[in-house]
């Protein structure tokens, strides 16, 4: 594990690197957005190369936010309709950055701050994981937000090359909380065809969360049977979603997605304590550097517009509450289809 210093922010805050390497896996991190620059795995023939979409320099992630490569969204991630909610009676209004909603935590979310980085060593069960946990104060009011809001995201590479992020959060005022990482995969690595023209993805789950025109959740529970939204048995992504799957398991032995590229047997499966999963092919990519598709975004979180939908598990994080989240990415290779 290292450190580098790459740059510093528009307003003058340095900005560091963190390289974590075990077991085949190399993981690159920046302090800026939390954002993992790159996932570095080797192919069913043991080439390495780097699976997750991103820039080489830190400048790129200044310029080109608006995917949220992959950065840590917060405090909301996903959207807020009309970007306000009514919490304990009182109404808050956050920022709208996409329309009249709220996308991701607001204009100036956790995907722009810089954050504290300390190294870890963490676990007695056997995995050994190591790694680096960053770590910032989000004050009351920030983007709208209620609540002066200590939080954490600690990534870790177990014994066999897996990365876990582990996030951890405290409040003083009643808020309103889910926090994801928005990583683009595509197995094929650097130069590989777009990843919703050869990937193949299951997503263990028989209900997804219909959307209006918006993009905004209906406050349905709609069953994925017989409609192009199944992916519960393995089979091409292609285009054209941007959707919350309501996972039927939850948990570090429960996957919830599996994501395979045939041409280098790479594998990705992604198991997490988080009720949904939000798969979202990148068709809005202009080009400017990576076209429509190029990668796939899982993103595990509480369902979008939770605030306004009493009906969807609650993200309400009270004083005295500890609000605690994990996710992890195993990689691994299959010989054949």
């Amino acid at each position: 594990m290292n450190t580098e210093r790459v740059g510093a922010t528009p307003e003058g805050t340095p900005v560091d690197r963190w390289t974590l390497e075990r077991a085949g896996t190399r993981v690159r991190l920046l302090t800026y957005g939390g954002i993992l620059q790159s996932v570095e795995v080797p192919d069913r023939n043991g080439a390495v190369a780097d699976v997750v979409l991103g820039f080489p320099e830190l400048t790129g992630y200044l310029e080109n936010r608006g995917p949220y490569f992959g950065a840590l969204v917060g405090r909301y991630a996903n959207r807020i309709a009309g970007a306000a909610f009514t919490l304990d009676g009182v109404v808050h209004r956050v920022t709208p950055n996409e329309g009249p909603n709220c996308l991701h935590g607001g204009a100036y979310g956790f995907d722009r701050r810089v954050w504290e980085a300390e190294p870890v060593g963490e676990g007695t069960d056997g995995a050994g994981r190591y790694g680096v946990r960053l770590s910032r104060v989000s004050p009351d009011g920030e983007e709208g937000f209620p609540g002066r809001l200590a939080v954490s995201a600690t990534y870790t590479l177990d014994a066999t090359g897996a990365l876990r992020i582990a996030y951890r959060a405290v409040t003083d005022a009643p808020t309103h909380l889910t926090l994801t990482n928005h990583t683009y995969w595509n197995l094929g690595g650097p130069g590989a065809a777009p990843a919703t023209s050869g990937h193949e993805l299951r997503i263990a789950a028989g209900r997804i969360t219909p959307v209006d025109g918006a993009a905004l959740p209906t406050g349905e529970l709609a069953p994925v049977d017989a409609t192009r939204f199944d992916f519960r048995t393995r089979r091409p992504v292609g285009p054209g979603y941007d959707h919350n799957y309501v996972l039927d398991e939850v948990g570090d032995d429960a996957p919830a997605a599996e994501l395979y590229d045939p041409v280098s047997g790479r594998v990705l499966t992604v198991a997490t304590s988080e009720p949904g999963i939000q798969l979202y092919t990148g068709d809005h990519f202009d080009g400017k550097p990576f076209g429509p598709g190029a990668g796939i975004a899982l993103e595990t979180q509480h369902f979008p517009d939770s605030p306004n939908q009493p009906s969807f598990p609650s993200t309400v994080l009270r004083p005295g509450e500890v609000f605690a989240s994990r996710t992890t990415y195993r990689f691994g290779t299959r010989t054949g289809s």
